[in-house]
Order: structure tokens, then sequence, then C-alpha cells
């Protein structure tokens, strides 16, 4: 990658002018845990739970208790914490590393076998957004290689025209910035985009990017704040392009 990309500069750091017209919606970028399918829940959970299984231990993390632990977001983290709360002592953080690798692979063996399902409505307003024609970018803290596969059972063959993780940004950060990553490969700003969220994490780093922000909350997320956001709700429940254009448009109205 040349320097121009590893330094770039974006336009929209410079203050939106009063009364500027507002850009059209032309891409829709959703974060893949929490607006593409319930990856923590229903994917995450049960991988973690076969590989305290395979390594013999007497753990099941019900969806309410491992809601709670998805706080630490560092996953090995989480294990270890789970292993000392039930007297494992010293020895936690090794059982953990190995508990983690069975989990990862596990995990991306589910993703593989489809195991995954998506959000109810997610296909539908996926296709009318390409058919209207609505640039599709998926964003994902995870490791491409499950990302990519699942992305397109989720969506589709040929739906998302950018997929963007860590991996593809040239240098790794904590909170690396994916959405501007890729709005910078889609050759838009943020005026020109809305962001789909499905957590508080999520929400966060597209606000961060200062995008216009549509929250579907999981059963994880639901009940928490998203000062901000373009609308919070519990489902697609029937939202197409045209909807997330009134969306778009209408947050980039309140923001003059």
């Amino acid at each position: 990658m040349s320097v121009s990309c590893v330094e770039r500069t974006f336009w929209w750091d410079v203050a939106r002018p009063a009364h500027a017209v507002i850009d059209p919606l032309r891409a829709v970028i959703f974060d893949l845990d929490g607006a593409l399918a319930d990856v923590e829940r229903d994917a995450h959970r049960v991988a973690f739970n076969a590989a305290f299984a395979a390594h013999g231990l007497d753990i099941s993390w019900s969806v309410a208790e491992y809601g709670r632990l998805v706080r630490i977001a560092d996953e090995q983290r989480r294990v270890a914490s789970a292993l000392r709360r039930r007297g494992y002592g010293r020895v936690s953080t090794e059982i953990a590393a190995h508990v983690y690798r069975t989990k990862t692979d596990l995990f991306e063996a589910s993703v593989l076998d489809g195991d995954v399902s998506p959000r109810n409505g997610l296909a539908d307003l996926a296709a009318g957004l390409f058919g209207a024609g609505i640039s599709v970018a998926v964003v994902s803290t995870g490791a491409r290689s499950w990302v990519e596969p699942l992305v397109r059972q989720l969506l589709g063959d040929g739906i998302a025209e950018t997929i963007v993780t860590p991996e593809d940004l040239p240098h790794p950060t904590r909170d690396p910035d994916l959405h501007g990553h890729a709005l910078w490969e889609l050759g838009l700003g943020p005026e020109s985009a809305l962001a789909v969220a499905g957590g508080v994490r999520g929400f966060r780093a597209a606000r961060a990017a200062k995008l216009a922000t549509l929250v579907i909350t999981t059963g994880y997320s639901a009940g928490h704040e998203f000062p901000g956001a373009a609308q919070v709700r519990a489902e697609y429940d029937g939202l197409m392009a045209a909807g997330c254009e009134r969306l778009h448009k209408n947050w980039w109205s309140a923001q003059g």
C-alpha cells in the first residue's frame, strides 16, 4: 500500500458549510456483528460452549450470562474471567488460551457450514439497496478468513461492494477506523453514506467516522443509549432503500 494511503487526509475533516446542500445517499455501511446477524449470541457463544465441552469443562454460557460477559472485549480474557470465578485460580489464563484456540476453529467451521442466520428483513433491504444503485459495504473487527464467506452467505454473492476488516488497514490499532476505510474505498465522504450498527461499539465507531447511523438493536444492545442516532429500532421490519434515504436526509437536515 502506498504512503498516500497510509497517511491519507479525508476531505470531510473540513467543517461542513452552513446551509450546504444535502448529498444523496450513495452507500450503506453495515456492521457485520449485530446489523447483519446476531453473531455474538448465535455463533461466538455457541462456539465457546462447544470448546468448553471439548476440553472437558462443565461450563455452558446461557444467552443471559453471555450477555454480561460480552462486555469484556478480549475473548481470551472473557474465558479466563469465567474460569477464575469457578475456582481455577492461576491456571485460568493458560486454560483460557487453549479454549480460545479451540473456539476459534469451531467458530470458523460453524460459519463456513452456514450455521449463522441473517437478521429478519436484511435480505430484502440489501437487495433493494443494490437494485437502487446504492452501494453496500460491510465492516467487521473479525478475521477476513470467516468474515468474507459469512457476508456472502448473509447477503448473497456480489451484493457487498466492499468488505473491510482490520487486515485491510495499513497499521493495526486498538480501535481501527473501519468505517473511514470503507468510505475511502468507496470514494465517498460521510455525507453520502448511512451506517447500520447493531450494538454500542459499532455505533460509536460509525459516529466517530461522522456517519449518520441507524441502530438495529439485538437482545444484548436493547435498552442501551444511542445518542445522536438517525433511528433506533429492534428489527428491519420492512425497511427498504427509500426508508434509508429518508433517514439519511432527515439526519443531515437536523445537523444544520
